[in-house]
C-alpha cells in the first residue's frame, strides 16, 4: 500500500513539473530526438498534453490506493480501462500535428533553435 501511494506522488511530481514545462527531457521520444527533430516541436504544449495525462493516472493510481483491494465494483472498470484511454489518449495527442510548431516546415527560426540545442 505504501509503494503504491509513493509510486502515485512520484507520478504527481513529475506532471506538476511538466505542466510547469520544465521536464521535456523526462518525454521518450523527444528526450532522443536530434535537434533537428525537437525544433519542430513546441516543447510547451507536448509538455502540457504528458503532464495532463499523468496527472489523470496519478489521480487514478491515488483512488486505487485509497481503495487498496475492495475497491466498488463502478470503480473496478474504470480505472484500469480508464488509465489504458489515457495512454492511447497522450500517444496520440503527443503524435498529432497539435504538438507540432505552427510555422509548419522548419524555417529559419527553427534552424537556429536547433543549432542552439
Amino acid at each position: 500500500m505504501i509503494f503504491s501511494w509513493c509510486v502515485s506522488i512520484l507520478i504527481l511530481i513529475i506532471s506538476i513539473s511538466l505542466l510547469m514545462g520544465k521536464g521535456s527531457f523526462l518525454i521518450a521520444g523527444y528526450n532522443t530526438a536530434s535537434a533537428e527533430e525537437k525544433a519542430r516541436y513546441d516543447k510547451e504544449k507536448l509538455c502540457r498534453v504528458v503532464g495532463l495525462g499523468l496527472l489523470l493516472i496519478s489521480i487514478m493510481l491515488m483512488i486505487c490506493s485509497y481503495y487498496k483491494f475492495e475497491m466498488p465494483n463502478y470503480l473496478a472498470w474504470i480505472v484500469p480501462y480508464g488509465c489504458l484511454g489515457v495512454v492511447l489518449i497522450i500517444i496520440v495527442l503527443a503524435s498529432s500535428k497539435n504538438t507540432l510548431r505552427d510555422d509548419g516546415d522548419c524555417t529559419e527560426t527553427c534552424k537556429k533553435e536547433a543549432v542552439l540545442m
